[in-house]
């Protein structure tokens, strides 16, 4: 028989059409799309009540009010520097109010914030600098002058302003903010904050206009500049501040890094939708982190889940850290039930799940805010929730043929959180925007009532003697072990098999892992060709900014699986 032949692009837009029309979930969402708006997410910030609180850093307070008047600074300051309508300004900063402060003044010239994570190295922001072409930069000081080397050619020195995590608090705390590195040799973005304000245009931008460019994580290749336009930006914000129930009052605790796209979408631009405060702590550190819970009592948080698992293993962590909190969300990878049920059992609090990528604005997938969240009998993974009001999802084969409830294939996702495409990357951009919908590179499938659960990465596949072997499977049965703390599972080339599985995981504090223990609970629980051939014991898996684990860094150890 003669293998069907793939659709045309019109019969597959068709299908496409034709398949959005399951919705089942519908019936299980507690709140509507937010309603059509051209706004841009500077109006967003501008219906903030001025005298409200916008951020707590360490031991500051900061109102709407105040970062206006201090981006009204820096956007004068920019202006003299010739920035303008769509120019791009690299922000490369921890969580701090100098990261929002910026934000808010390149907006305010129509200009395109550039997050970078400020742990990259000269290498790295070359090749950045050389996608994007920022005419401006702030970064922390103890990086300038690798900034200044990397954009060499590209942005004048005099462009490039610095500043510290150590302004705006008198704490000091030595956990998380790095030592005082003194004066760099460029200007420092505190004397442009403390000077006059310099008079400036503000450009007249629409809601379509291109407001973020956030690089994708590069977990499995090079990075490529999502757009996300104020549409989008303007929209997830509004629909997170109807299902995370926030409000003037509320707290949004900081935990994930406002270079990715969960903290600009997520806490920075939802706090600004509601009119809600930031509590920031420059970075992640989960003794710091538990003390500024007790003390800011913030009430929302959403992060990666390997920040939850650091939290929880904290040996000083208690229930009273969470009781503040109204919802507790986790996203950015698949989450393994054994983790969930043991935070809800030590905690008493529920981590509730999503599902999102930066090129859609953050969350397509979230779970109810209350209720059980299913867990697939086959699979064993819990589900990433039910798509976002005004959100179409569908399942497609490597055809692009719609799949029906259970069947797996990739996620293909359309609505109005879809990026406008990747910078510079016509070619790329049309690999994965297909009419609006975007092509994801995640397996999964969506059951007869319309939760969705992820399987794994595409490309992170494992093909053993034939056979498909998702990582997350593996992974989540390696978590069920009493002792472990992460997990991750990667392919590794085998002369016999193709590929055979091998796993990397690190303990909880104080536990000492027996490999071979591993292996044979593994075997119990898992068809043999699933089964790790070799796991090995590490302190720490090495992860990206935002937390997520890195696989592809795992498969580069060049050690040969044992038999």
């Amino acid at each position: 028989m003669m293998a069907a032949s793939a659709p045309s692009g019109v019969e597959t837009l068709q299908a496409y059409e034709d398949a959005a029309r399951f919705r089942p979930w519908l019936k299980l969402q507690g709140e509507a799309a937010p309603a059509a708006s051209n706004a841009t997410a500077l109006d967003v910030f501008r219906a903030a009540p001025r005298g409200a609180p916008a951020l707590f850093y360490f031991d500051t307070m900061l109102s709407y009010g105040d970062l206006d008047d201090l981006s009204d600074r820096l956007a004068g300051w920019l202006a003299t520097r010739g920035i303008g309508r769509g120019d791009r300004v690299a922000v490369i900063l921890q969580n701090t109010p100098q990261f929002v402060i910026a934000t808010v003044a390149t907006w305010k010239l129509g200009a395109v914030v550039v997050g970078l994570n400020p742990m990259y190295r000269k290498a790295e922001l070359e090749k950045l600098f050389a996608d994007c072409a920022p005419r401006a930069i702030i970064c922390h000081d103890d990086q300038w002058q690798t900034v200044v080397d990397a954009a060499a050619g590209r942005v004048a020195p005099e462009n490039v302003l610095w500043t510290s995590g150590h302004e705006f608090q008198r704490r000091n705390d030595a956990r998380v903010l790095p030592p005082d590195a003194g004066a760099a040799p460029g200007e420092a973005l505190s004397h442009v904050l403390v000077g006059p304000a310099e008079p400036y245009s503000t450009a007249a931008v629409t809601a379509d206009d291109v407001g973020l460019l956030l690089y994708t994580s590069g977990t499995t290749g090079v990075p490529k500049g999502a757009m996300l336009t104020h549409r989008n930006l303007v929209h997830n914000a509004r629909l997170s501040v109807v299902h995370f129930g926030l409000c003037a009052q509320s707290r949004i605790f900081g935990v994930a890094p406002l270079f990715h796209v969960t903290g600009f979408e997520l806490q920075l631009l939802g706090a600004f939708a509601a009119g809600a405060a930031q509590v920031l702590t420059y970075r992640f550190q989960p003794a710091a982190v538990l003390e500024a819970f007790l003390e800011h009592r913030p009430t929302f948080i959403i992060g990666a889940i390997t920040a939850f698992i650091a939290l929880m293993n904290h040996p000083d962590a208690t229930s009273a850290h969470f009781a503040s909190f109204d919802r507790l969300y986790s996203g950015g990878a698949p989450i393994a039930p054994a983790v969930v049920d043991a935070f809800a059992q030590r905690f008493g609090r529920s981590i509730r799940s999503s599902y999102g990528m930066t090129e859609l604005t953050a969350p397509s997938h979230l779970a109810p805010a209350d209720g059980a969240i299913p867990v697939d009998p086959q699979s064993g993974a819990l589900s990433i929730g039910i798509p976002t009001p005004g959100t179409d999802v569908i399942v497609v084969d490597d055809t692009r043929r719609p799949l029906g409830p259970g069947e797996h294939g990739e996620v293909v996702v359309r609505g109005p959180t879809v990026m406008a495409g990747y910078w510079g990357k016509p070619t790329e951009t049309a690999e994965v925007l297909i009419g609006g919908w975007m092509h994801t590179g995640d397996i999964g499938f969506v059951d007869a009532e319309g939760w969705f659960y992820l399987v794994d990465r595409k490309k992170d596949m494992i093909s053993a003697s034939g056979f498909k072997v998702w990582p997350r499977e593996v992974e989540d049965v390696l978590y069920a072990f009493p002792g472990v703390r992460e997990a991750a599972v990667v392919g590794a080339p085998d002369a016999y098999r193709g590929e055979t599985v091998i796993a990397f995981v690190s303990p909880q504090s104080g536990v000492d892992l027996d490999a071979a223990a591993l292996i044979r609970f593994c075997r119990d629980r898992l068809a043999a060709y699933k089964c790790p051939t070799r796991i090995d014991i590490l302190p720490e898996l090495p992860k990206t900014a935002s937390g997520k684990i890195t696989r592809n860094v795992l498969k580069q150890d060049p050690r040969p699986p044992t038999a």
